[in-house]
């Protein structure tokens, strides 16, 4: 028999769920940089990474870099199993990794996680774990997930060639799921670059995907999310836009 799709019963909040057209294309900065801006802001905003894989082990449990550079920008009390609930040694899928490992994803923790989370802030961002059709079991996937948070969903790309492709395939991923779409924001641009492709995808984004481009993040040699160092420019680049508009109701 098929399993069941996800019915978590999740409270009703404020936020943002950050998802991107692949792994490492800047989604953990992305979410750092708005925390701070917020943060800054004085709203109390928390960070919320259900699954990460590819933890490392620390005494008797794993840790997620990405769990601990956000929490690194909240400005809410939160351990780090409750900012990330879910977490696997081996750097795969969920689905793969929970199968590795013999532990199937507990969406229960999920759940009860970003429930006391909710409680201790007004705004949660929430990270997802690769792209929107990434698998956490074999019939649910990040998708599923983001529908249980409902909330409004940015997508971020990549700068270079290829990523015209990804981003359209998930931006309509996202609308045929029926969330609200706040926008893409494109990572690691590179300011010198003569490549045509990279030089001209956010116009081609913006007029085949029908959808606002919300900011452009210069590559930063600064940056270095496992070293918890958010480097200055995407907090530059995002600093404008009011997200707590966008994520609250």
């Amino acid at each position: 028999m098929p399993e069941k799709k996800l019915h978590l019963n999740l409270p009703k909040a404020n936020g943002l769920f950050i998802t991107a057209t692949d792994t490492g294309v800047g989604k953990t900065l992305v979410a750092g940089a708005i925390e701070k801006l917020l943060a800054d802001d004085g709203i109390k905003v928390a960070p919320f990474k259900p699954i990460a894989t590819g933890c490392r082990k620390k005494g008797s449990g794993l840790v997620s870099t990405d769990a601990e550079f956000l929490a690194k920008f909240s400005n809410v009390e939160l351990s780090l199993d409750m900012i990330n609930p879910v977490r696997y040694e081996t750097p795969a899928s969920p689905m793969v990794s929970a199968i590795q490992e013999n532990r199937p994803v507990n969406f229960d923790d999920i759940a009860n996680a970003y429930m006391e989370i909710c409680r201790k802030s007004n705004f949660v961002i929430v990270e997802g774990i690769g792209g929107v059709r990434v698998p956490l079991t074999e019939n649910i996937d990040v998708l599923d997930l983001a529908k249980e948070f409902a909330l409004p969903v940015i997508i971020v790309a990549r700068a270079g060639l290829g990523t015209i492709n990804h981003t359209l395939l998930t931006i309509d991923a996202v609308r045929k799921a029926r969330l609200t779409l706040a926008g893409v924001i494109i990572c690691n641009y590179n300011t010198k670059t003569d490549d045509i492709a990279e030089k001209t995808a956010e116009r081609t984004i913006i007029k085949c995907g029908n959808i606002d481009v919300m900011a452009t993040i210069p590559n930063d040699p600064d940056v270095d999310t496992e070293k918890g160092i958010l480097g200055q420019y995407a907090y530059l680049a995002l600093e404008e836009i009011p997200f707590f508009g966008i994520g609250t109701k």
